[in-house]
């Protein structure tokens, strides 16, 4: 199927039948990603009396009990609720159905030799996605194709979809860079590691404030705070797919939480 949409005033046509999955398979009881050490995502059928919920026991079809934690076990879509006291849900702050978006790839440098800073005293081991690779790779992007950015971070293999992040320190913003973000008024923020921040910041989760405007400290919204935006976390983007203006679809189940595991699909424009 083949649509157009207007941005702008400038016509592009869509491809639906050539989607793009940039989120991470959830595999229950399978391999998986892993942040912070939690427990494994997991699926067990339900038994209720007599009544079993496996085929393979007797049961006359399949119903499971899941068990995971969207932040930690995969592809991931969050809203401003995770870091206020009032319960804001994904579902009432996602409202965009279609996004046009520029992914764009980035090298993490040494936090030592980056110039930038964070909120916390770095390490020797600590990466940073840096404002001065942002720019960069932002340089020749459409301003209207920003609503979403989808950063996809060097080195970039399949090992990002079953890597446990207690074993490997990923790269995180530094806050000059969150503020570029910030400032290019960016609604939807798609990144390859399990966070924006440190894993381990103290609590602060500078990034996350900043990106929200949300007062560093602070755990309610201000007027000037943008509870539309979202943030998903740990995609996977293969390198088949070129950096470049998309459209994207960022679909959630309708919990009414502060996170949701999240699909982003990513559709190819053609200028008409």
């Amino acid at each position: 199927m083949i649509f157009s949409v207007q941005i702008n005033n400038q016509t592009y046509q869509i491809n639906a039948d050539e989607p793009l999955d940039i989120s991470i398979p959830l595999r229950f009881n399978g391999i998986q990603p892993n942040a912070y050490g939690v427990e494994k995502a997991t699926a067990k059928p339900c038994e209720a009396g007599n009544l079993i919920g496996d085929t393979r026991r007797g049961g006359s079809c399949n119903f499971e009990e899941y068990k995971f934690i969207p932040h930690c076990n995969g592809t991931h879509t969050e809203s401003v609720g995770h870091i206020t006291r009032e319960r804001i849900s994904i579902h009432d702050c996602l409202k965009d159905a279609f996004i046009p978006a520029t992914l764009i790839t980035v090298q993490a440098e040494n936090a030592s030799e980056s110039g930038e800073t964070y909120a916390v005293d770095l390490n020797d081991e600590d990466k940073l996605l840096t404002r001065k690779a942002l720019e960069k790779a932002l340089e020749n992007a459409v301003e209207n194709w920003l609503e979403g950015l989808i950063v996809r971070t060097l080195p970039n293999d399949e090992s990002k979809k079953s890597r446990r992040y207690m074993e490997w320190l990923p790269p995180f913003f530094s806050l000059e860079a969150m503020e570029f973000i910030a400032a290019r008024r960016v609604k939807h923020l798609l990144v390859d590691t399990p966070s924006i921040d440190r894993l381990f910041d103290e609590g602060k989760l500078s990034n996350h404030r900043i990106f929200w405007n949300v007062g560093q400290g602070a755990f309610e919204l201000n007027e000037a705070s943008f509870p539309n935006r979202t943030i998903t976390e740990m995609i996977y983007a293969p390198n088949e797919i070129k950096d470049g203006a998309y459209l994207l679809n960022l679909q959630i189940a309708s919990f009414v939480a502060d996170a949701s595991p999240s699909r982003p699909i990513l559709f190819k424009v053609d200028e008409n």
